[in-house]
């Protein structure tokens, strides 16, 4: 009890400074109990500092954060006489009590001990004890990647007492909004903080409900650098890919490198756009839209020739005249104006001889033939409704194509980038 905190030994308390009270002041303390043990609860005001945000990672969906936290309570145990206060060595904090306060949703932390531990105790007359920490963490933060890379997230850092209820402790911001210091002067690769403010709740658990205090802060990514990256020489591909429709319906290896070079560069794109964030492929991102999109259009693009040549291929076989469907369409035609005849022939016939004692019955006529001609004046009506409606989608003039892809294709995209940007702007 002799070797207590702040002791002056009785043979150096005549020298040059005198501290009232202040040389027995922990006969007696026991770390072990808070203060106001069985009475009233403590009181506890915290204020941050926030250093810097290193990292943060949507694969893992944390931030890692550089933080000074600064607690402040009074404990009547520790008053002396005077007006003044005493910055403590750090190692005295082993004799004190101290909040349990821990980091919710903290993956991993540590505190800093180079060239000593990080650690400040501040003694006021009063019995205030101001303790700081200097910690860095790793914070989950829950992230919405719907919108990325246009997406605005919302982390949190939250303290709460580990084992001391509402009973024993409470907590509060030091000075509201304003105990946080450092948010504005943040500079992050990837995203701007737009907002903050503080927060005061509880949290309810099996064994009581705890006091917590909330960091709310709203981070918006940066956009331009996935414009430059991505967006732009997706845009270009898509516009290359519309270099084909000048090219004439000859030129077939020009206008099938063209085709094949544009969607090969696009799929290498769209593979390069997930390699970062390859753990969070279950979320549709605006940027996966916007390249699914664009390659839409250049795969469309090598559709539209692929029907174009079709279409003349077609159209210039169609002029050399050979026996073809309409040939024999005619002769089975005439096949069964042949056979209508027959039968209006036999039943005339079988009228005319009545008379006689011969019977013409119409089961010895072999009509066998007959029958088979009636099946096949079924399939030859529905061929010919089948020509009718193929004649329909047939293009009579291919080099049309080009001519309406040439409008059409450029019309649809820009539209299409209207909603794209407006959905995810602003809605």
């Amino acid at each position: 009890r002799r070797g207590s905190l702040g002791h002056v030994p009785s043979s150096h308390s005549s020298g040059t400074t005198s501290l009232p009270g202040f040389e027995n002041l922990t006969v007696g303390y026991n770390k072990y109990l808070r203060p106001y043990f069985g009475g009233k609860p403590v009181q506890i005001a915290m204020s941050l500092d926030i250093a810097s945000i290193s990292s943060i990672s949507e694969s893992n969906m944390d931030y890692t954060a550089t933080i000074s936290l600064r607690q402040r309570w009074t404990d009547p145990r520790l008053v002396f006489h005077g007006n003044k206060s005493f910055t403590l060595d750090a190692r005295l904090v082993e004799l004190l009590w101290v909040p349990d306060t821990y980091i919710v949703e903290s993956k991993r932390s540590f505190l800093h001990d180079v060239t000593v531990g990080n650690r400040l105790i501040r003694l006021f007359s009063n019995g205030t004890i101001l303790y700081a920490l200097r910690i860095t963490t790793t914070v989950a933060c829950n992230m919405d990647l719907s919108k990325y890379p246009m997406d605005t997230q919302t982390c949190r850092l939250q303290l709460e007492s580990w084992g001391y209820d509402e009973n024993d402790v409470t907590f509060r911001w030091l000075r509201g909004n304003d105990s946080v210091h450092g948010m504005e002067k943040l500079r992050l690769s990837q995203y701007t903080v737009q907002r903050y403010h503080t927060l005061v709740s509880t949290s309810q658990q099996e064994t009581g409900s705890y006091p917590r205090l909330i960091l709310q802060f709203e981070l918006r990514r940066n956009v331009l650098y996935f414009i430059l990256e991505t967006y732009v020489p997706s845009t270009l591909l898509v516009m290359l890919s519309w270099v084909s429709f000048w090219i004439t319906l000859d030129s077939v290896p020009a206008r099938t490198c063209i085709g094949v070079t544009t969607v090969l560069s696009m799929t290498t794109l769209m593979i390069g756009s997930r390699s970062s964030l390859s753990k969070t492929n279950c979320f549709i991102k605006a940027i996966d839209v916007y390249l699914g999109i664009c390659f839409s259009f250049i795969f469309g693009a090598l559709v539209e020739y692929a029907v174009a040549h079709y279409s003349s291929s077609q159209k210039c076989a169609a002029k050399v005249p050979q026996e073809g469907p309409a040939n024999e369409l005619t002769k089975e035609m005439e096949e069964v104006n042949i056979t209508n005849i027959l039968n209006n022939s036999i039943t005339s016939y079988k009228q005319q001889i009545s008379f006689t004692s011969i019977e013409i019955s119409s089961d010895n006529v072999n009509c066998s033939d007959l029958t088979m001609k009636s099946h096949e004046k079924i399939k030859c009506v529905l061929r010919n409704k089948m020509h009718r409606i193929i004649g329909y989608f047939t293009i009579q003039n291919p080099g049309n194509v080009d001519h309406y892809s040439k409008l059409l294709f450029p019309l649809f995209f820009m539209l299409v980038n209207v909603f794209y940007w407006a959905y995810y702007l602003y809605f």
